[in-house]
């Protein structure tokens, strides 16, 4: 076997070692055209021509063992870990506006099922919705039930009002005990982010995006999106759905 005199090894670990990673160790072709040219250097053109297994023998052994290298796995395991641990896992690692403006951390509804709804106050679907969710609180809201209300003015401008404004109008007409938050957008580049969460965890019919007012999304105890209801579906049709989710441990 023809050994490499110092320069030449040099040249070839600094010219090659990224594509030898990123190609998928198609080395050998890469050092025939290497060693065809001779790279126009003083220091390689006095070398004589080399094989081409004797320059994959040494090129696939190089790169074998830098990506079996434990601190090039260990790189990899860990950005692997961090990119997943950096993404929402459930509804409890957002946090939200309140209707003042105040941060409130989902992550104190731990425990809690949670019936999540954008809300309006001038839509068809209000009285409807209002009444019911307002019964269904008033029924389960002393076995962990939770309803989170956003109001949203991206469905037929039926929500134009100010955060004081809707609260007077679901506390005053419908005695809604449950807190309202800050208007968000649902859908959109401007969607809040638990919004984005949502829908990516449960599509819709026709796409993943909200379609009016009153949609619903049911999370279990851990903060996981179960169902998915339309606009048309009313609260007191969910019972059931609310029920399992209160009875498991």
């Amino acid at each position: 076997m023809y050994k490499l005199d110092l320069p030449l090894r040099t040249v070839l670990m600094f010219s090659f070692s990224t594509r030898l990673i990123r190609r998928s160790f198609c080395v050998s072709k890469q050092f025939s055209i290497l060693s065809q040219t001779h790279l126009q250097s003083p220091h390689i053109s006095s070398v004589p021509s080399i094989s081409q297994p004797v320059a994959a023998s040494f090129l696939n052994s190089w790169s074998c063992q830098s990506i079996k290298d434990p601190a090039f796995l260990n790189l990899r395991s860990d950005h692997t870990m961090a990119t997943q641990s950096s993404a929402p896992q459930s509804v409890h690692d957002f946090t939200v506006k309140d209707a003042r403006g105040n941060d409130v951390d989902l992550s104190q509804y731990k425990g809690k099922v949670l019936l999540i709804v954008n809300v309006a106050s001038q839509c068809g679907l209000t009285n409807k919705n209002y009444t019911e969710l307002t019964k269904l609180y008033e029924q389960y809201k002393d076995q962990g039930l939770e309803i989170l209300a956003f109001p949203c003015n991206q469905f037929g401008s039926q929500e134009p009002g100010t955060n004081e404004e809707i609260q007077q109008f679901a506390c005053t007409r419908f005695k809604a005990e449950y807190p309202i938050f800050d208007k968000v957008d649902v859908n959109g580049s401007n969607a809040a982010p638990l919004y984005k969460f949502l829908k990516s965890s449960k599509g819709g019919l026709f796409g993943d995006s909200i379609k009016w007012n009153f949609s619903k999304f049911l999370v279990d105890k851990e903060g996981h999106v179960v169902d998915r209801y339309a606009p048309t579906t009313s609260p007191l049709s969910i019972e059931e759905d609310v029920k399992k989710l209160l009875e498991k441990a």
